[in-house]
């Protein structure tokens, strides 16, 4: 079986890259953007920064921004109404994983319009057309949507997330623009950043991983352990740094999947609308340490690109340790919590265990799981 690889056609990373996207919009003949953006980058000057650039070359758009942190199958079909209205003729995601969700579903039913329930999205659905084509403008370093496959839709009326693959989502250009991340508050920057480390384990040791995806997760857990705690400081090396690690971690797990980390993760999302990295960041070592004896020697490379030293003379069991011990340090470092004490009522638990155990990332899991291990995982954090 051949194993596919997909990325953007087009990206372009470092400070300033958001001022190509007028050049990229008049080369591709495009009339009119239809941005997505969440009220607060609109209210704290965030999404002005763009639309300033397309106002200064007398680009039409219309601004789009009834979005929440987890966006709702109601924000997707009222988005979809107003772009139809609009007469835009492609989408600008400016922000995190949110507006990029919504945008890419608003970009697939424009196009595939039996899939207007938003539901029927979930998985790897059948569709025919490729999306509306989306600029994507990430303000924060983590969820790596401007290069990924993936869209996450909350069911509200069944407090559930949906998790819909399809590779004709995927933004035809990605603007990796750092100056667009510098307003980030430490703890959005600490949780999306542990959100990319998140994705950069998981897809190296997901059951669909090989060389080439190995390659770009390792590199990502190199770069995002050495620059995670600059950005949260807001350094201008770390914050280009985390910019660029979370893009790279995309590039990887799009193709490969991820694991349980973001199975158990994004019930808790859909249900007390816990910060997405913020829940990966402390499932993830419990699951490190439930994974660990599926994973081979995969933990001395991760404990090596977190910059743990003397791990070739390590047994397996050291190594294994370091590397957990590694991702809670830094974890702890940019202050995440450590446990769910806060988050989990214990009566959800069966909710969520399930709800775990049916998330389209649980196959990809390098170790054989169930409804019955993912409970006494929530149960050993709170």
């Amino acid at each position: 079986m051949a194993n596919r690889f997909v990325l953007n056609e087009t990206s372009y990373h470092g400070a300033g890259a958001v001022k190509e996207i007028v050049p990229e919009a008049k080369g591709r003949g495009f009339k009119k953007a239809f941005v997505c953006s969440d009220p607060d980058l609109v209210k704290f000057g965030v999404t002005k920064k763009v639309l300033e650039i397309l106002d200064g070359e007398k680009m039409e758009y219309e601004l789009y921004s009834e979005i929440k942190p987890n966006p709702t199958v109601e924000n997707v079909q009222t988005g979809v109404a107003a772009f139809k209205k609009s007469g835009a003729d492609y989408l600008i995601a400016i922000g995190g994983g949110s507006s990029m969700d919504t945008a890419k579903a608003i970009g697939i039913i424009i196009n595939n319009p039996e899939f207007e329930d938003v539901i029927s999205l979930e998985g790897v659905a059948p569709t025919k057309n490729k999306s509306v084509p989306i600029f994507a403008v990430p303000t924060t370093a983590g969820t790596a949507a401007e290069v990924t496959i993936n869209y996450v839709i909350t069911d509200a009326a069944k407090n559930r997330k949906m998790v819909c693959v399809d590779p004709k989502d995927i933004p035809v250009v990605a603007f990796v623009d750092s100056e667009m991340m510098a307003t980030m508050p430490k703890g959005l920057t600490a949780a999306t950043g542990m959100d990319a480390l998140t994705h950069a384990i998981e897809g190296y040791i997901t059951a669909g991983a090989w060389e080439l995806s190995d390659m770009f997760h390792l590199k990502a857990i190199e770069i995002i352990s050495r620059s995670l705690r600059g950005a949260v400081d807001n350094t201008p090396e770390g914050r280009e740094d985390m910019a660029l690690g979370q893009y790279v971690a995309g590039m990887g797990f799009s193709n490969v999947g991820l694991g349980i980390v973001h199975s158990m993760a994004h019930p808790l999302g859909a249900l007390y609308d816990t910060p997405h990295g913020v829940a990966n960041a402390i499932i993830l070592p419990t699951v490190m340490e439930y994974n660990a004896e599926a994973t081979g020697e995969k933990y001395r490379e991760i404990a090596r690109a977190m910059g743990v030293q003397g791990v070739d003379s390590m047994s397996q069991e050291e190594y294994r340790k370091a590397a957990i011990d590694a991702v809670k340090k830094l974890s702890q470092d940019v202050g995440i919590p450590e446990n769910l004490k806060e988050i989990v009522k214990r009566e959800d638990i069966p909710f969520l265990a399930q709800s775990a155990y049916d998330d389209a990332c649980r196959p990809g899991n390098p170790k054989e799981t169930s409804v019955a291990d993912i409970t006494k995982l929530y149960e050993s954090l709170i």
